[in-house]
């Protein structure tokens, strides 16, 4: 078996790998790293928690071991572009853990704070800039940040700032780039617009894919409850409450769902916390921490963490609620049984979601082991959420399909409505862009679009149902429709 040592790294990354008591890389690190260390573009897919962060931070470390250029002001050596603030700062503190040894500038460049510290930062110029696509860009227009001399490009979790509508930013943000650079693309999945992507983007490239990426590892002990939907509150308390659940997150489809379910917890006694996009970056900072330290046990969460979050020793992950997109699945079980170990993933399956179960166990490719028989009297459920390409139900209400409001009369009438063109699920659309500031900094974005942060609403003045009551139902309306990513 190959170990650190084998592959040709400085001495000082190789002396930060053994602090952090490692010796074998992963099977996907085996294959990038030397790919990275010859200069290579990178497309690599691999389970999630096998490694794929330490695959391109290590080579980039050695790079700079090895002699490095300073960065003019305001630029930067290598760009790396995440998803979410959450997976941004993980990757920064891998450079600082990795790099402990050197003398690496990295800066992290993210939404929900004040611009300030990060233009400061940047001032000088640094070796490596995490960053998420809406702030980066937002600096980038104001002049606080170049990126004609970057030379190195990562883009982690593609797949997921696709589903949340980064793309048209990231092609703006890769134009400014110098075309000689060296690109590597990373993802758990790779569904076709991303392989469209890689094939924009690298020239050339050297492709590690070391499992079927849509499969999860097989470390983890996969189970599904059928239950009703007005037994799950009361199963869910009933599964944390036992002692082999060491630390657990709970996974919603929705921001308010979480802090519902957050609140049964408390009330049951457990020790509980949410996080999501309508929390500020402090408050998902100290959550995050508290979760790591083990003051919090149990992190009731949106997809947003299904990728931001690297936490050692999650023994359970618990699908409150299954996604409705099936990719998302195996991001959330992922975040156990990580670096080895094992863990446990129980999904609440009601009624409603047997067509969700289908699609997962259609991507996986295999039958889930499930138990119980409830949920045969539960409607299907509602749909929704960011990236969902699945069409509502025959059967389901019209004003339960994403994006559109109830009916108005005299709507083509009012003089406001003329702000978007289309119908009303055009307006949930531009809504929900805006709002990926929330879950996903897509702030920038939003202005790139022409779109002011947090939607455009249109007035009520002059529409039937205006004021107050009306404004409600539209606020209703676009938190299905942008549920977390």
């Amino acid at each position: 078996m190959k170990q650190f040592s084998d592959l040709g790294l400085a001495e000082t990354v190789l002396k930060a790998v053994e602090a952090e008591g490692y010796t074998n890389p992963t099977p996907i690190q085996a294959q990038v790293i030397p790919a990275m260390l010859d200069g290579r573009d990178i497309l690599g897919t691999a389970q999630t928690g096998t490694g794929k962060t330490a695959s391109f931070v290590l080579p980039l470390l050695h790079k700079l071991a090895n002699g490095r250029e300073r960065p003019p002001q305001k630029c930067c050596g290598t760009l790396i572009l995440a998803p979410t603030r959450e997976l941004a700062a993980q990757i920064a503190d891998s450079v600082r853990t990795y790099g402990q040894f050197g003398h690496t500038k990295v800066a992290v460049v993210v939404g929900g704070v004040k611009p300030g510290p990060q233009i400061k930062a940047m001032a000088r110029g640094v070796d490596i800039l995490v960053a998420t696509p809406g702030r980066l860009m937002d600096h980038m227009q104001g002049g606080a940040i170049r990126l004609d001399h970057t030379s190195t490009v990562i883009l982690d979790e593609a797949d997921q700032m696709l589903d949340l509508g980064f793309m048209p930013a990231i092609r703006k943000i890769m134009s400014k780039v110098p075309k000689e650079r060296q690109t590597a693309l990373l993802s758990a999945t790779m569904p076709p617009p991303i392989r469209k992507l890689a094939n924009d983007f690298l020239t050339d490239p050297a492709e590690a894919e070391v499992a079927p990426t849509a499969r999860p590892i097989e470390k983890i002990d996969q189970q599904v409850m059928l239950v009703d939907r007005s037994a799950k509150r009361r199963t869910l308390i009933d599964i944390l409450s036992k002692d082999d659940v060491d630390r657990a997150i709970v996974f919603t489809r929705t921001k308010r769902g979480a802090d519902k379910v957050q609140r049964t917890l408390s009330d049951a006694g457990l020790s509980a916390a949410a996080i999501h996009g309508n929390k500020s970056q402090n408050q998902r900072t100290k959550t995050l921490d508290g979760f790591k330290s083990g003051t919090v046990t149990i992190l009731v969460a949106t997809d947003i963490a299904a990728r931001g979050i690297d936490v050692d020793n999650v023994s359970h992950v618990v699908n409150f609620e299954l996604p409705n997109i099936p990719e998302s699945y195996v991001h959330r079980i992922g975040r156990t049984a990580r670096a080895g170990k094992t863990g446990i993933a129980i999904s609440l399956c009601d009624g409603g979601e047997r067509e969700f179960l289908r699609d997962i166990e259609k991507l996986v490719g295999y039958s889930i082991k499930s138990t119980g028989n409830g949920g045969a009297n539960d409607l299907p459920e509602k749909q929704g959420g960011r990236g969902s390409n699945r069409q509502p139900r025959n059967n389901a209400p019209k004003k339960a399909r994403p994006g559109n409001r109830p009916a108005r009369n005299n709507r083509s009438k009012s003089k406001s409505s003329g702000q978007v063109q289309g119908s009303g699920n055009g307006q949930g659309q531009k809504r929900s862009e805006g709002r990926a500031s929330s879950e996903g900094d897509g702030d920038g974005l939003a202005r790139m679009l022409g779109t002011k942060p947090g939607g455009n609403r249109p007035s009520n003045r002059g529409r039937p149902g205006g004021g107050s009551r009306g404004r409600n139902r539209n606020k209703n309306a676009g938190s299905r429709q942008a549920q977390s990513a």
